[in-house]
């Protein structure tokens, strides 16, 4: 008897390891999945765009408040149209290529001479300058870009030196987008200094509080937006996956999507 009822204790042991371990299953199983559908917007890499490889953006000035730059390099043209703009399904500038200026991480004021009239305060800044489609996607070579610490005293540049510090410039979205083909699609852009996403740095993207962990230096469709305001904080990450010390980490934009075409002023 004592056998038999041992026999028995033992069964029921193992038939209730069995449940339990059928049910953590289950429970991982489930989790898994909610993890993989959870998110409500989705990123997806830009396919490859107009290669401008050629192209330069050299020679900056600024005297009595007045920018002058070079735009050299076959195949490049200020104020022109990118040829696979149709094929981007997303916003476009009608008044074509352009120069992307951002002073201090704030919104980029979008250029489309060489040579512009530019307030900047007294005091030190951190300048990038780059070149860009007509869609907006920055041109990410050395020679399309000109990014420094300059000193400017009564609208001259007094003193410009190089960035060391590792920085993510935020770029796009921006603005306001309206319609379908502008607003299904929308681009994000960004620019790294010294910094290498594939070699000891990260990056996330906050998506109006969702994270997404982006692990190459390249453009992004959001699809999944919603109408209204949307907001989007990028953050450089150390090997540890902590924010680095560099100046305007992390950085955050707000812009807006509308479901309805209604005249708008021109938008850069």
């Amino acid at each position: 008897m004592k056998i038999q009822n041992a026999f028995l204790l033992l069964l029921a042991i193992s038939l209730f390891s069995c449940k339990n371990d059928n049910s953590t299953s289950s429970a991982d199983a489930e989790t898994k999945t909610i993890k993989s559908t959870s998110n409500k917007y989705t990123l997806t890499p830009f396919a490859p765009s107009q290669d401008f490889s050629g192209a330069e953006l050299q020679n900056m000035t600024y005297n009595d408040g007045i920018f002058n730059f070079t735009v050299g390099g076959e195949g490049y043209e200020l104020g022109q149209q990118t040829p696979d703009k149709d094929s981007k399904m997303c916003a476009n500038s009608g008044k074509g290529q352009h120069i992307h200026l951002i002073l201090n991480n704030e919104p980029y004021a979008a250029k489309y001479t060489s040579t512009f009239e530019y307030d900047v305060a007294d005091g030190e800044h951190y300048l990038l300058a780059f070149l860009s489609r007509s869609y907006h996607e920055s041109i990410k070579t050395l020679k399309a870009a000109i990014h420094a610490k300059i000193q400017v005293k009564d609208k001259k540049l007094t003193q410009i030196d190089g960035i060391s510090e590792a920085m993510v410039m935020y770029s796009r979205p921006k603005g306001t987008y309206v319609g379908k083909n502008e607003t299904d699609k929308v681009m994000l852009d960004f620019y790294l200094l010294n910094a290498d996403l594939a070699n000891g740095y990260g990056l996330t993207a906050n998506i109006n509080g969702e994270i997404h962990t982006i692990d190459k230096w390249q453009p992004y469709y959001i699809e999944g937006l919603p109408m209204g305001e949307n907001t989007i904080e990028l953050t450089l990450l150390d090997g540890q996956g902590k924010a680095i010390n560099s100046p305007y980490n992390p950085v955050k934009r707000t812009f807006t999507l509308k479901d309805d075409e209604i005249p708008l002023q021109s938008r850069q």
